[in-house]
């Protein structure tokens, strides 16, 4: 881990006069519009679309004396000095071609939100990881809390970092939820202490390869001041500690499963406990909660309360508010949620298990399971997943766009396991996939949705999809 001296408020900016180009209309570039705009930045927002609704949207924004180009992302506006993009606008944009010939810089809306902050705003405590991170944010949130904090979990969870950082709240410390599309446009973000979860491919084609998006992942690290909390089992998060610079005296804190090396926290006979934040660490050990804590306590969870716990003992919270906050948590809607028990069988909703790597850690927490899955594979393979779970496996049924990838590796890897392949998308299909399901059943099995594909081929997203496997699941209930 590299150390180098990095101030931990960015250089102040004055926007006054300055031309600002706004890339993106929507849930971060109108808002960012807005504020250059009161700042006195001379503000034009380009939008590839120019639907009704966009049209909507820059009326609005023109009747506040915003230029808004629609219909044109690829041009860069003549007398340019900064551009603010929405951070799903992937690199290659001519856009952003355009902007490094230029020498224009590019911030997201978290650059923005961090340039903004007051010299007394409250320190960032900041997670990324391929998944986990809206839990693990939310638990630390909780945590923070129980610690009798001013905090909020903010970021990419749905939170506005821009709202947060101008609005009239106060607060301690902040838990943030980074996407690696965000800490690709935010160049000068120092956090008091950062985690990266976990590393498996996802967005390679915003990416371009593994190796930028692992990189893109690893910007959380640069400049922290305290810890950079890593994965033990996942070398990929430690290697991203070791090639950042930091604050003299920031520290590699690791966590894991097993039982914790010093400078790591770890469980130790189902007690959660801390060898990195104490005296004495090479003897002494701390007792933080016990795995039932946990809510719910799949391997996977427990791993996204170590990495909370680990950035909350960075900031100095005491154990008994670690424990605290991990009883008062409640889990989001459609992660690793109990629905219901059918005649002896458990029905799970886990349809935020997007990607192959959240599928797994699903699979992962049951045995015997009757996998519901398919959906959009957004270029993933499915041999690993099917491999390290076919003994879980007592059946399979596939639904979705790209099911057959699912169906193939089962082929090959779990010839055994029998699978239904549901051809159809209709608003029934979770229904009759639910119905299969349940057939294939038996007495303490656990019937899991858990994808490993986006729902966006039949559903409009992770939400409504796993709606419809509760309600399916309900109706079954009622009709038994």
């Amino acid at each position: 881990m590299g150390s180098a001296k990095v101030t931990s408020t960015s250089e102040l900016f004055d926007f006054q006069g300055k031309h600002v180009t706004v890339a993106g209309l929507g849930v971060s570039g109108i808002p960012a519009a807005k504020v250059l705009h009161a700042r006195g930045a001379i503000v034009t927002v380009v939008n590839d679309g120019d639907d009704a609704r966009a049209r909507e949207q820059a009326a609005e924004l023109e009747a506040l004396g915003i230029s808004v180009r629609l219909g044109d992302g690829a041009t860069l506006p003549e007398g340019t000095e900064l551009i603010v993009t929405a951070p799903g606008w992937k690199p290659d944009k001519p856009l952003f071609t355009a902007a490094a010939e230029a020498g224009v810089p590019v911030w997201g809306d978290v650059e923005l939100a961090w340039r903004l902050r007051g010299p007394d705003a409250a320190p960032w405590l900041a997670v990324t990881g391929t998944n986990g991170k809206t839990t693990t944010v939310r638990m630390l949130a909780s945590i923070l809390t129980a610690a009798g904090l001013r905090t909020a979990a903010v970021g990419n969870i749905g939170v506005s970092l821009l709202d947060v950082v101008l609005g009239d709240e106060e607060y301690d410390v902040l838990a943030v939820e980074l996407s690696s599309y965000q800490l690709h446009w935010a160049p000068s973000l120092r956090a008091h202490s950062a985690a990266v979860l976990n590393l498996a491919p996802d967005h390679l084609d915003w990416h371009g390869s593994m190796e930028a998006y692992a990189r893109d992942k690893g910007r959380i690290y640069e400049g922290n001041r305290v810890a950079c909390v890593y994965n033990v089992e996942d070398k990929a998060t430690e290697d991203l500690v070791r090639e950042a610079d930091v604050e003299e005296g920031c520290r590699a804190v690791g966590f894991t499963l097993g039982a914790p090396a010093p400078s790591q926290l770890g469980v130790v006979d189902g007690i959660l406990v801390d060898r990195a934040f104490v005296e004495n660490r090479q003897k002494n050990a701390q007792e933080l909660a016990e795995v039932s804590d946990v809510n719910p306590p799949a391997p996977h969870n427990i791993a996204n309360a170590l990495a909370a716990a680990a950035l909350a003992r960075a900031f100095g919270v005491p154990a008994g508010a670690v424990r605290d906050g991990l009883r008062a948590f409640r889990p989001d809607a459609h992660r690793i949620e109990h629905v219901a028990d059918l005649d002896g069988v458990g029905y799970v909703d886990d349809s935020k298990a997007t990607n192959t790597h959240a599928a797994e850690a699903s699979l992962a927490a049951y045995e015997p399971i009757v996998w519901i899955a398919g959906g959009l594979a957004k270029g993933a393979t499915f041999d690993e997943l099917v491999t390290k779970s076919a003994k879980r496996l007592r059946g399979a049924v596939l639904i979705g766009a790209d099911r057959e990838l699912i169906r193939d590796a089962l082929a090959r890897h779990a010839p055994e396991v029998p699978v239904v392949d549901l051809e159809r998308t209709d608003t029934g299909a979770m229904l009759q996939a639910v119905t299969e399901a349940k057939r294939l059943a038996q007495p303490g099995d656990t019937v899991l949705l858990a994808p490993a594909c986006a729902s966006m081929d039949m559903f409009t997203n992770y939400n409504q999809r796993g709606d419809a496997f509760a309600a399916a699941v309900r109706e079954l209930g009622a009709g038994a």
